[in-house]
């Protein structure tokens, strides 16, 4: 008797341990995703004061080898924000980028660099990781397709590992340009029109490696899609993602990330959500956003489903695979962090 009795209030106190601890797992919020890829958001990550190191729009972020989430905002009181993984403010530069746009990191023999471009100055910045400006590029007026730099306005930067970059002009003509690492013009392609190999809103561009060959992964935002071009600007693939208008495509491992900035199909602002795709372009999450269905292999119109975004314009993938996410034209908010589950 006594033996029944201790199984049974063992049996009882281990069924009150599992029952408390799903019951505190419920209690760190809801998840967000589908599939595989899951996460808890916070939206106080970030610990920096506003009314000492205030933003606008919080528009790109990048971590750095020292793992550090590097963030860009369009305030000139502080364009670079500089934080630790847990959202503690470590330091702070940058005072002349009214228009701070692209962030991106690049590496050259072990030294960390970055690429700015800036909308209203029209204009590239590199400089190292605290900000000394090292060069500077204006509009290509080489190129015959550029008449003054106003046409010019500068998006995002990809850096190939021989220290060549390639220049998106998401906000004016359109063009994809291509510099040696001395900032000499090599070759240019895209820029507005009706066929495929014409760009809309190319909003931003990466390298992608996941494949033997190399490729440009570049943003046509206006028409719901990345498009796949060689290193030398020919169109090989367009991925489209109906329903997302993506920012800037971001690979980490096997995966794809993109902001989507707002569903087009809902006809209103601050609809955005963030994507996922897997090495196969196959969209395998979507947080804040609508479970990504296939039809016949084709991809169903996607749409924000829960409105924990307003208008979501970069993802960061730091090296525990969390993601922050930040937004333009929010209300001045922090980026967001999402911990993957």
């Amino acid at each position: 008797m006594e033996r029944r009795k201790f199984i049974k209030q063992t049996a009882t106190v281990s069924a009150s341990f599992f029952i408390a601890k799903d019951m505190m797992a419920k209690d760190k919020g809801p998840v967000y995703g589908h599939n595989h890829m899951l996460y808890r958001m916070d939206t106080a990550w970030s610990k920096a004061d506003p009314n000492i190191n205030p933003v606008n729009d919080c528009h790109e972020m990048v971590q750095d080898s020292k793992g550090r989430i590097l963030l860009l905002t369009n305030e000139t009181k502080n364009n670079v924000l500089i934080y630790n993984k847990s959202g503690k403010l470590l330091d702070t530069w940058g005072h002349d980028f009214p228009g701070a746009h692209g962030l991106t990191l690049a590496n050259e023999n072990g030294a960390e660099f970055l690429f700015i471009t800036d909308t209203v100055k029209h204009q590239v910045y590199k400089t190292t990781i605290d900000g000394k400006v090292l060069l500077t590029i204006d509009v290509p007026l080489e190129t015959g397709v550029y008449k003054k730099a106003e046409e010019f306005v500068p998006t995002e930067v990809a850096v190939d590992v021989n220290g060549d970059f390639f220049i998106a002009d998401g906000y004016g003509g359109q063009y994809i340009t291509h510099y040696d690492s001395n900032g000499k013009l090599k070759n240019f392609f895209g820029g507005r029109g009706d066929g495929q190999e014409h760009l809309d809103n190319a909003h931003g561009i990466v390298i992608d490696r996941r494949h033997s060959t190399p490729t440009l992964l570049i943003t046509d935002r206006t028409r719901n899609c990345f498009k796949r071009f060689s290193l030398d600007g020919k169109l090989l693939e367009v991925i489209k993602l109906p329903g997302a208008c993506v920012c800037r495509p971001v690979i980490k491992g096997d995966h794809l990330y993109a902001a989507v900035l707002r569903s087009p199909d809902l006809g209103v602002r601050d609809s955005g959500f963030t994507t996922i795709l897997d090495k196969n372009n196959k969209v395998v999450s979507n947080i804040g956003g609508s479970e990504p269905i296939y039809k016949d292999g084709q991809l169903q119109p996607m749409a924000q489903a829960e409105k924990i975004f307003l208008n979501p314009h970069d993802v960061c993938i730091d090296d525990d695979e969390n993601l922050y996410v930040a937004q333009w034209a929010s209300g001045k908010v922090y980026p967001y962090k999402f911990t993957r589950v």
